[in-house]
C-alpha cells in the first residue's frame, strides 16, 4: 500500500492541510489508509512500571480517601479527646484546646497532601493518554463513516446512471418499434 499522501487525505477527511494536522491526526489518517485499527486496550499497555514511591502514593491516596480512613480517624479523634479531657485524668498529655493534636493533624496534612497530589498527577497523565486514544478512535470512526457515505453516494450515482442508460436503450427500442409499426401501417 505504501506511504499515504497526507496532502490529499488531510483536506478530504480532516478539512485542513496536512501541515496543520496534529501528529495524532496524521497517525489516524495513515492507519485509515492502511486499513489498520486504532483502538487498543490501554489498561494492559502501561508504558512505564510504577516505582515504589508511585505505588505507595497510590495506596496512601486510596486509603486516605476512603470511608474506613474517615471512620478510623474519627475514632482516633474521639479517643484523643476523651483521654486528654481534664475530667478523665488529672494531668493530661494534651489538655484542651489540644494544641499537640493540632500539630499532629497539621503534620499529617502536610505529608498526606503532596502524596495524594503525586497519585492524582499519575492518574491525570493516564487520563490524558486515554482521552487522546479516545479522540483517535472517534476520529477514525468518523472518517470511516464519511468514507462509507462516499461509497454509498458513488454506488447510488452508478446505479442511477445504469438505470438511465437502460431507460434510454428501452426508449430507443420503443422508438424503433413505433417507427416500424407506423411504417407497416402506412403500407397497408
Amino acid at each position: 500500500m505504501g506511504t499515504p499522501d497526507l496532502s490529499v487525505l488531510s483536506p478530504r477527511w480532516l478539512g485542513k492541510p496536512a501541515e496543520q494536522a496534529s501528529e495524532s491526526e496524521r497517525a489516524v489518517l495513515t492507519r485509515f489508509h492502511h486499513r489498520q485499527p486504532v483502538s487498543r486496550n490501554l489498561a494492559t499497555q502501561d508504558t512505564e512500571p510504577a516505582s515504589f514511591g508511585d505505588r505507595m502514593a497510590d495506596k496512601v491516596a486510596s486509603f486516605g480517601g476512603s470511608w474506613p480512613f474517615i471512620g478510623l480517624f474519627g475514632l482516633f479523634l474521639i479517643a484523643w479527646t476523651l483521654v486528654n479531657s481534664a475530667w478523665l485524668i488529672g494531668k493530661p498529655l494534651d489538655p484542651y484546646p489540644f494544641i499537640f493534636l493540632n500539630l499532629l493533624l497539621s503534620m499529617l496534612a502536610a505529608i498526606q497532601a503532596p502524596i495524594i497530589m503525586m497519585s492524582q498527577n499519575r492518574h491525570s497523565k493516564r487520563d490524558r493518554l486515554m482521552a487522546e486514544h479516545d479522540y483517535q478512535v472517534n476520529l477514525k470512526a468518523e472518517i470511516e463513516i464519511l468514507a462509507l457515505h462516499d461509497k454509498l453516494e458513488q454506488m447510488r450515482v452508478e446505479h442511477t446512471q445504469a438505470l438511465l442508460k437502460g431507460q434510454q436503450e428501452q426508449l430507443a427500442l420503443l422508438s424503433r418499434l413505433v417507427e416500424r409499426d407506423e411504417g407497416g401501417a402506412g403500407r397497408g
